[in-house]
């Protein structure tokens, strides 16, 4: 799996950002990531959706449909998502949700993404603490130019991410493409989080402490990005539980 984001559209903690990248192996432009995770896999297999200069998504369906964890695409007015992982609670989301039997995971991640941002009525993140199974995802809304990516808490699926040459946010599962494309800024997805174009960075576990940039020191000794915690000292207001504000477009505007 594979995300860029230029960097008009998402803009990363600061952190992310390594001051040792200049004076390493050079970042590359996404046309060079893009090209190069393509290369390592069937072309006949690989799907690739461009958005202009915008947004870059691609994706490479499992040889079994039937592996676990799953990979799986899905586009549905005007809003993209590639899920990675699997839902053991599937069956009564779909049914909490109304949705068809036939819904998959990545269908059910746009469904109620779409639910929250048009009537709002949960927060972002106790929709996401319902999730019980290993995840990640990254979502795309093209008509609202918004990015919504999250990690599960249990580690069952990696994702990383980090900064192209340009400035662009790339979001892989593959820890070798990120090496290659981001010099030294890169580091973990961190687990438990939700990250929000407008937004920001957010533990969906602990949605009332901030996160802190812890930084990251690579086996060379080289300051490489930094990985984020929750800072348990730390409390922000939390989001309120009921009206048309609670939804996943404006939810870190109550921090």
């Amino acid at each position: 799996m594979l995300a860029i984001f230029n960097k008009e559209v998402v803009q990363p903690p600061q952190e992310l950002h390594s001051p040792a990248a200049a004076s390493a192996n050079p970042a590359k432009k996404p046309q060079e990531i893009a090209k190069d995770f393509m290369s390592c896999h069937d072309p006949s297999n690989a799907v690739s959706v461009c958005f202009g200069n915008t947004a870059l998504l691609a994706y490479v369906p499992p040889a079994n449909p039937y592996t676990s964890p799953k990979r799986v695409f899905c586009s549905l007015d005007n809003i993209y998502c590639i899920f990675l992982g699997d839902l053991n609670n599937l069956c009564s989301l779909i049914k909490q949700y109304g949705l068809s039997k036939g819904t998959n995971e990545a269908m059910f991640v746009v469904q109620a993404y779409r639910t929250l941002r048009d009537r709002g009525p949960y927060p972002a993140d106790q929709v996401l603490k319902d999730l019980d199974g290993s995840f990640g995802f990254v979502l795309y809304d093209t008509k609202a130019g918004t990015v919504f990516a999250a990690l599960g808490a249990n580690e069952g699926v990696s994702m990383f991410w980090g900064i192209a040459v340009d400035g662009s946010v790339v979001i892989s599962d593959n820890l070798g493409i990120i090496k290659q494309s981001c010099a030294k800024s890169f580091a973990p997805f961190p687990t438990g989080c939700m990250f929000h174009s407008e937004q920001g960075l957010m533990s969906f576990e602990h949605p009332t402490k901030k996160m802190k940039a812890m930084p990251r020191i690579d086996s060379e000794g080289v300051m490489c990005g930094a990985t984020f915690k929750v800072d348990a000292q730390s409390r922000i207001r939390n989001m309120p539980r009921v009206g048309s504000e609670a939804n996943w477009a404006v939810w870190g505007q109550q921090a």
